[in-house]
């Protein structure tokens, strides 16, 4: 365990390996990212208080961001597999291994890629001085998310008016006909209201923005549903930060206006598909191959 904050205790990626496995077979051998944190989290009994630990990254909790790793870890250990719809299932031998068994694949794993990064090293070291500060090969797999990083460092330094007439304008783009900011005094924390319209038929939605670095709890969405009370039956809460499994569970919680969640990563993907402060250049590598049958047929 690793201790963090005020005398918390953050469980090592490691140490989340076979909990996240476990938590795979109990959902039915497959699920997705929501479903099998939320089984963890279950099994483990973690709190509020460690949820909301953010991590370093800005975009997630520490034990989120844990388990991303964990579920990256098991792929590589050939005991988990995942779809490109980011369906996670079990491979035969992740059905089949025990939790006394996980050490000997994880150590076996390292092992790999401890010497994959050393030939890499090898190789890129002139062209590429950067790759020696990372032993284990971590910038390959982080590498594609780093602009995310960037984008919400930028979301959390303007002012809370920019951010309200940004969510505005991603509305309209994604197929609201208005979208319209209040945030005046009185609103109980409502920050807007836009129209989506579906065909023929068209109705309001409420948004609240909040520009947090950690998680929001489920004390939000129900202040903010609250805040919609007799005005309207949809709401939008969108963050630069997470929600805590308890915020999910209370957005969809029967008997109550649902309330949808755009958390911080959704929200990079959507200002990244709809082109709003981010733009996206494809590059072209060569990849040179020697014939070298050729030179010796001449």
């Amino acid at each position: 365990m690793c201790a963090v904050g005020d005398g918390l205790h953050i469980p090592a990626y490691s140490d989340l390996l076979w909990p996240t496995l476990r938590a795979v077979r109990e959902i039915g051998n497959s699920g997705t990212n929501e479903e099998i944190i939320e089984r963890v989290i279950a099994d483990e009994g973690f709190t509020e208080e460690q949820l909301a630990v953010p991590a370093n990254n800005g975009r997630s909790g520490l034990i989120e961001y844990r388990l991303a790793w964990a579920r990256s870890y098991l792929k590589g250990m050939a005991l988990l597999e995942n779809s490109r719809r980011g369906v996670w299932s079990t491979t035969e031998l992740g059905r089949t291994i025990t939790q006394d068994g996980i050490p000997t694949v994880y150590a076996a794993y390292l092992a790999q890629l401890r010497e994959t990064q050393r030939l890499k090293k090898a190789a890129r070291a002139q062209d590429d001085p950067d790759d020696l500060h990372d032993p284990l090969g971590t910038a390959d797999v982080e590498g594609s998310t780093k602009w995310k990083e960037g984008l919400l460092s930028t979301l959390q330094n303007i002012s809370p008016d920019q951010f309200e007439r940004l969510a505005r304008r991603l509305l309209r783009e994604a197929g609201f006909v208005s979208a319209t900011v209040t945030g005046k005094a009185g609103d109980g924390g409502i920050d807007g209201i836009g129209v989506y319209r579906v065909s023929l038929l068209s109705f309001p939605v409420f948004f609240q923005c909040k520009r947090y670095v950690g998680s929001v709890g489920s004390s939000a969405v129900r202040d903010f549903r609250g805040a919609m009370s007799g005005r309207g039956d949809k709401g939008l809460l969108i963050t630069t930060g997470t929600f805590t499994s308890e915020a999910k569970r209370e957005s969809t919680r029967d008997g109550a206006p649902p309330v949808d969640l755009i958390d911080g990563d959704q929200l990079c993907d959507l200002l990244k598909q709809y082109e709003l402060g981010v733009s996206c250049r494809v590059r072209q590598i060569e990849d040179v191959a020697v014939d070298s049958e050729f030179f010796a047929e001449l």
